[in-house]
Order: structure tokens, then C-alpha cells, then sequence
């Protein structure tokens, strides 16, 4: 059976009224990536207010890894609701934030005492992992990396990369942060072996505490493990070595931002946990709350208890709806069977993208980890001139025959494969042969 059925072009007639109002209504910067306008979604399916049902491969950007409208986190999110939506944690303390601060404690990686702080977004809970850092080692200098996407707050736009697109016109940045670039195989070196490059990368992450700041002058240094909104940007595991080696030796705060990247996408529960490194705090959202607002902060526990008390916190951090979709989903997203379906959803898709690498030139490059994967369009397999319009325009073909999804890379020129994990065989390779069709349309207009 198809599971994409479409009784309307799309937008249909409603959806087009709906985005005329969105038009009117909502601010022009709100960019969005398709037209659909949605009225109901269940696992990997969306039903737009035509009665079109499509397939999801966006996922929210990454923030459903156990499917929408998961059973059980509706169930609990009900039960909650039955018994108080909220009393704020700088006034009463809560349940539900203390059975889910101890479950992320018991989970991350590291032996050693763990405290939890939550929050509502990616962006607060980065800007809360900062300024914790700072607070600990009394100091005020970040290093972070290009093609980083941490956020849209001043000090998280601060860190985040790809100027053109978030930060533009946004005034001045917070100072003291320092920026290098990330390892990046595929737009490495030319002449040069991926050892070779990687080499290269590490020394010039030890020249930047020569040309750019002290070492000793570091209160945190912040990575991806994955660049997510960079290009899927697996970090190799010997950077992070080395990063972790310079944090031990100076007392810098090693943040991994596992935001899109965490929660079960590349087959272990955090991607971090591919190389082996433990970092002193890691930073999680998007999947664990299964689409409630919710983020947090684990860390050793003395790093985080180093602010004065009330020197963090905010009125919603840690609703008790969204943690108690956090607890269950968290529960999926660290079972095994759940690990071993993220891995099996992206063999199938790592399979059929190295398919297309072979078949069509506009395919520069696919890649990633466990079901977290990446397609990157180029003009020229030899230049590597990205390609953002066939992108977009592949993009759009896809979204017209019922495939939900959204770019990604440094250059706009890649499209992210986010399906959530509890998507059927069936329904995945549906949604990537709707793809390659729209690949191959493109193709052949360019030749």
C-alpha cells in the first residue's frame, strides 16, 4: 500500500487560506520549509486540513525520534493534567522534575556525581550550560566552531554559525567568544588523506590557543558531536580526544550540545558516546520531551552547583507536562530495541543514498550516523560548488508528492533525513523513492 495519499494539490484549498493568514499574521522572518499545514499526525504520518496524508522526514528538525502523538507520552501528559499543569520550581518543588532530573542523571555518560538543570529550549539550556561554566571557573572566554548552529538567543546566536541566514542585521555579539573551524572530510584538503586532514585539523585547534585566546583563559569549549544545521557533521572521535585532553589540562568545561544529535538518532543515546569521550556537561532537547518544550542540563554535579542559589532557573523550566513526556519517551529512546531500530532504519537509508552517490552527479556527498543522515548537492563533483537552488527546488518537488522535509549545511545546499525511528520499512523506502524521483527530475534538467 502507499501510505502518501493526495486528494489535493498542496496546499489545497484550505491549506492556502491557512498560509494567506500565516502570511498576515505571522512575521515574514518566519521562514518555513514546506506548505503543508497540518491537522493531525501519528508516527511518521501527517495529515494536512485537505485530507492529505504525507510522510515525515523533518521530524519536527530531529524532535520526534519516538514518533507524534506517541501513546504512551500522551497517556502520561493526561494523567498530569488531571492533577496540576504547573506550580513553577522556584516556588514549590515537583515530582515529575525530580523523577526526571534523576533519570538523566542515572543515564549520561560519566561516573561521577550528576545534577540536572531544566528548561524549555535548546537555546536557554546552551545559554544555561555557558553561563554555569563561566560561574564555575571564573572565567569568561567560549570556544566554539563554524557551521555550529547553538541557537537564537543573543549569547547562543553569539555562538552560532552561518552568518547570512541567523544572524545578519542582528546588531553586535557578545565578546569573548572565539571561533575555529570544525573537521570537515568531505570539504577537507586537497592533496590530503582523511588522516592526514584530521592531523591538520588538530593542529591548528593548537595553534588557535596561540593566535586566538589562552587556553587558561577558557571557561568552556562547546561542540556538536554531530553538526546538525552545519551538514551531519560527524566530529572525528580523536578531535574530541584531543579536546577533551586540552579541557582536563587547562580546567575548561567540555559541553557537548547533543540537542539534535542525542536522544537515540545515531544509534547510541547520545552521539558523544560513538567516540567514547565523557564531557562535563551535556546538553539535551528536542526528542526527549517527544514534542513538549523541554531541555536540560547534566553535568558534574559540582560544575552545576557552583551558582549562587537563584542564579539559575526560569518561571516553565521543567513543566511537569513536558517532563513527564520526557520520562516516557526517554524510556523508549534509551531501550535497546529502540537503539537497534535506529540503527536499522539507517542501514536502509545509508544503503540507498550511496545508490544515489553513484547514479547522480548533482549527489556530491552523502553520510552520517545511525539514522541521522545527509544528502549534499553540488554543481560539480570535482569543484564541489554547492548547489542550494537544486536543493531547494528538490526540496519542493518532494513536498508536492507528499515527502515532509528540510535543508541543512553551511552552504543551504543539503537536505536532513530525520524520519522518526519508529517509521516502518515500508514507509521509509516509500519516502526515499519519493525523493530520488524529485532527485532525478532535477538531474535531468541539468543536463
Amino acid at each position: 500500500m502507499s501510505f502518501i495519499e493526495l486528494k489535493t494539490a498542496l496546499p489545497g484549498p484550505k491549506g492556502l487560506v491557512a498560509l494567506e493568514r500565516r502570511k498576515n499574521a505571522l512575521p515574514a522572518g518566519l521562514a518555513r520549509s514546506t506548505d503543508i499545514v497540518v491537522e493531525k499526525a501519528e508516527g511518521a504520518l501527517v495529515w494536512d486540513i485537505d485530507g492529505n496524508r504525507l510522510l515525515d522526514f523533518a521530524g519536527g528538525i530531529g524532535m520526534i525520534n519516538v514518533g507524534h502523538r506517541n501513546e504512551l507520552v500522551v497517556n502520561a501528559i493526561k494523567a498530569q493534567l488531571d492533577k496540576y499543569i504547573h506550580t513553577c520550581s522556584l516556588v514549590t518543588t515537583m515530582e515529575p522534575y525530580l523523577d526526571l532530573a534523576e533519570l538523566l542523571n542515572s543515564i549520561t555518560p560519566g561516573n561521577f556525581p550528576k545534577k540536572t538543570l531544566l528548561a524549555n529550549s535548546g537555546s536557554e539550556a546552551v545559554e544555561s550550560a555557558i553561563n554555569v561554566a563561566k560561574y564555575y571557573t571564573k572565567r569568561n572566554a567560549v570556544l566554539c566552531f563554524e557551521a555550529a548552529y547553538h541557537g537564537r538567543t543573543l549569547l547562543t546566536l553569539s555562538l552560532t554559525s552561518k552568518y547570512a541566514l541567523f544572524k545578519k542585521g542582528f546588531g553586535s555579539y557578545v565578546s569573548d567568544i572565539y571561533r575555529i573551524p570544525a573537521p570537515n572530510v568531505y570539504r577537507g584538503i586537497e592533496g590530503l588523506t582523511e588522516e592526514q586532514y584530521l592531523a591538520y585539523s588538530i593542529k591548528k585547534l593548537e595553534e588557535a590557543f596561540i593566535s586566538q585566546v589562552d587556553a587558561d583563559s577558557l571557561a568552556a569549549i562547546i561542540i556538536e558531536p554531530v553538526q546538525g544545521e552545519g551538514g551531519f557533521l560527524p566530529i572525528p572521535a580523536a578531535y574530541l580526544h584531543k579536546l577533551r585532553e586540552i579541557c582536563d589540562k587547562h580546567g575548561i568545561v567540555f559541553i557537548a550540545d547533543e540537542i539534535q544529535c542525542g536522544a537515540g538518532r545515531t544509534g547510541k543515546l547520545f552521539a558523544v558516546e560513538h567516540s567514547g569521550v565523557i564531557p562535563d556537561i551535556i546538553v539535551s532537547a528536542k526528542s526527549i520531551g517527544a514534542g513538549m518544550p523541554i531541555s536540560a542540563i547534566t553535568g558534574k554535579a559540582e560544575i552545576l552547583d557552583a551558582p549562587h542559589p537563584g542564579g539559575v532557573g526560569g518561571t516553565y523550566g521543567g513543566s511537569p507536562l513536558a517532563c513527564v513526556a520526557a520520562i516516557e519517551a526517554i524510556k523508549i529512546l534509551k531501550s535497546e530495541s529502540f537503539l537497534n531500530r535506529a540503527n536499522e532504519v539507517g542501514e536502509i537509508i545509508r544503503k540507498t543514498l550511496e545508490k544515489w552517490k553513484e547514479k547522480y552527479p548533482l549527489v556530491g556527498d552523502v553520510r552520517g550516523i545511525g539514522a541521522m543522515r545527509l544528502v549534499e548537492f553540488v554543481k560539480d563533483r570535482e569543484t564541489k560548488e554547492p548547489d542550494a537552488e537544486a536543493t531547494l527546488e528538490i526540496i519542493r518537488d518532494a513536498g508536492a508528492h507528499g515527502l515532509i522535509m528540510i535543508r541543512a549545511g553551511l552552504f543551504s545546499n543539503c537536505i536532513r533525513l530525520l524520519p522518526p525511528i519508529v517509521i516502518t520499512d515500508e514507509q521509509l523506502i516509500e519516502g526515499l523513492q519519493v525523493l530520488e524521483d524529485a532527485i532525478a527530475r532535477a538531474q535531468l534538467k541539468r543536463k
